[in-house]
Formats: C-alpha cells, sequence, structure tokens
C-alpha cells in the first residue's frame, strides 16, 4: 500500500470514529442536562476558573453565589473534556486531507465545514453556560451537535467512496439522483421534531402532558402557544428547571406529539413511494421501524414520569433516526444501475 493510500485509509477511519465519538458527545450532553448539571460550572471554559474542578473553599472564592456541587462541576466537565477532543478530532482530520485537497472528488469543502461547525457548536456550549440555559441556545446547541455527527457520516461516506475510487460510471461522471419534493418533506419533519424535542427538554416540559393518548386527562387540555414558543425571552434569568407556566409548557409538550404524528406520517408515505426499490427497502424499513421505537420511547417517558435511562434511550433513538435518514438519502442519490434505469417503473417512481 502507498503511502497516499495509507493516508487515506486513516482519513476513512477516523472519521468513522468521528461519527461514533459524536454520539457520545450527545449523549454525555444530555445526561449532564438531565442531572441538572448544565450550571455545574459557573464559568467557561475553566470551572470556578480552573481546568479541572477545584475545592469548595476555592470554588466560594472564585463565585461567592455559587456554592460547588462537586458531583455536577465534575459532570459538566467531563462533556467539556470529550467535546474538545471531538474538536481535536476534527482539526487532524483538516490537516491529514490538506494534500488530498486538490484531487477531484476529494471532500474538501466538507472537511471545512465541519470544521466551521464544530468551532460554532463551541461557541454555542460556551453561551449556554453564559446565558444559563436559555432555551433557545440550549436547543440550538443540541442541533449542533446533531449536525457535527451528520457531516462527520457524510464526510465518511465521501471518503469511502473517493478511497473505492467508485467516482464515475463508464468514464463519465456519475450522476447523483437530485432529490424529491417528498424526501425534502421528510427530512423537514424530522428537523422539525429534532428542534420540538430540544425545546420540549430545554423548557423542562418532558411530564407537562400526564398520561396516553390524552394530556392530563383531557384530549385538548389548556394550552398557552404564544408563551410556549415565544422565541424572544429575556436573555439572563437562570433557567434551570425553566420559566414558563403550566399551560405553556403543556404546549410545548403537546406540539411536540402532534410533530411526531406529522413525522410518523410523512415516513410512512416516503415508504409506500418508494417501496419497490429494492436497495432503498431496508432503509425505508428501518426508518419506520426506528420511529416506532421511538414513539414507544416517547409514550413510556411520559407513563413512567422521566425516568433517566430512558430519557437517554429517547435521545438515542432520535440519533438513530438522524442516521438512518441520512444513509437511506445516500441510498436514494446513488447512481441507478443500468438495468435499474431500463425499468419502467423506476423511471416514473425517480421522477416523481
Amino acid at each position: 500500500m502507498t503511502k497516499p493510500e495509507s493516508g487515506l485509509r486513516l482519513l476513512v477511519t477516523l472519521s468513522l470514529v468521528g461519527v461514533v465519538f459524536t454520539i457520545g458527545v450527545i449523549l454525555v450532553g444530555v445526561w449532564t442536562r438531565l442531572v441538572d448539571a448544565g450550571l455545574g460550572c459557573p464559568d467557561w471554559p475553566g470551572c470556578y476558573g480552573r481546568l479541572v474542578v477545584p475545592d469548595a473553599e476555592r470554588a466560594l472564592v472564585h463565585s461567592p453565589d455559587m456554592p460547588l456541587e462537586s458531583f455536577k462541576a465534575w459532570v459538566e466537565m467531563i462533556h467539556r473534556y470529550v467535546a474538545s477532543t471531538l474538536g481535536l478530532l476534527v482539526i487532524a482530520l483538516v490537516l491529514l486531507g490538506f494534500r488530498l485537497r486538490r484531487r477531484a472528488g476529494y471532500p474538501w469543502g466538507l472537511s471545512l465545514a465541519l470544521l466551521v461547525v464544530i468551532l460554532l457548536q463551541g461557541a454555542f456550549g460556551a453561551f449556554t453556560v453564559t446565558l444559563k440555559l436559555w432555551p433557545q441556545v440550549v436547543t440550538l446547541h443540541l442541533l449542533g451537535g446533531l449536525s457535527v455527527m451528520l457531516l462527520f457520516l457524510w464526510l465518511h461516506l465521501r471518503l469511502r467512496r473517493f478511497a473505492s475510487g467508485d467516482l464515475t460510471l463508464g468514464g463519465v461522471p456519475a450522476p447523483r439522483r437530485p432529490l424529491t419534493p417528498l424526501w425534502g418533506l421528510a427530512m423537514v419533519l424530522l428537523l422539525l421534531q429534532l428542534a420540538l424535542g430540544g425545546w420540549v427538554s430545554s423548557n423542562y416540559a418532558g411530564i407537562a402532558c400526564q398520561g396516553f393518548p390524552t394530556c392530563n386527562g383531557q384530549w385538548w387540555p389548556d394550552t398557552d402557544w404564544s408563551e410556549g414558543f415565544h422565541l424572544t425571552q429575556t436573555v439572563g434569568p437562570n433557567y434551570l428547571h425553566g420559566q414558563l407556566h403550566a399551560d405553556a409548557r403543556t404546549a410545548i409538550h403537546l406540539g411536540h406529539r402532534l410533530g411526531g404524528v406529522a413525522l410518523g406520517l410523512g415516513l410512512l408515505l416516503l415508504a409506500w413511494r418508494h417501496w419497490h426499490e429494492r436497495r432503498l427497502r431496508p432503509w425505508l424499513g428501518a426508518l419506520v421501524g426506528g420511529y416506532a421505537v421511538q414513539l414507544g420511547l416517547g409514550i413510556a417517558n411520559v407513563l413512567l414520569w422521566l425516568p433517566l435511562w430512558l430519557a437517554l434511550l429517547h435521545t438515542a433513538g432520535a440519533v438513530a433516526l438522524v442516521v438512518l435518514m441520512a444513509l437511506a438519502v445516500w441510498a436514494w442519490r446513488e447512481p441507478v444501475g443500468q438495468d435499474e434505469r431500463q425499468q419502467p417503473a423506476e423511471k416514473e417512481w425517480a421522477h416523481a
């Protein structure tokens, strides 16, 4: 194996490591929130002015109004350590890929996009602390983590294709199928549901609706939609445990349920429309199956009053849906073989 091939193999491996590591960082971040450790350290990037959690006496000198809770401080710092390691991994990918940036087909632009997003994600991590868990920032921080994971995954797939040399069909660039409106709708619904899930978590509305399928014993309980989705909340109060009243939180929770219904219908329609394509069928089946599991986890969280382990599983389910959607999109956009292009039904669906 030549040196360039060896370096390329390393890039492929590191990008896959990045996918797995990012999932771990996301789950550690969610665990940090679930144990109320988001403000375990009142400053950033250190903790009470230090790179490791200090003792209670030094912490008191630094922040007299924020007594040290050692467990929460360590949880927060562990999250920062693993997130920083992820940033170093992105930098390594960019540096290792620099000499390949001019080769046709190498995803250099995607590597740079990943670097920009990971830097923005670090900034949102700082704002999460300095703005005292402002729900807008917390939700964007979650979406940013999912974006980093998605970029790692897409980079891995692009690097694998580049390493295999499978960039052309018959000596000409292989055409990629464009996304149809139905694929776009499914992705938008998934993004919306992820944002709603983050909004539920950041406003502590996970058990605002008790019971299922009804909410607080009613099919349509008292809600305050304007306050629940008021995106210009005041910056400054400590948002630990939330600031919204019960009706506003109920509206948020109910919105997440309705978003789940819309997502489910969108995925079912997508699967029905493209089920005839054999290479898509496994991914579409996995998407619908993953959604069903995620729905069950959401219901269980409500009925069991949001236990920590089940809330983490629900987040893991959301991550899995993002991965499955990305892989399904990748499979859809892959060039269609000659035998497939000759099938009339395939032509009809591809242009839908």
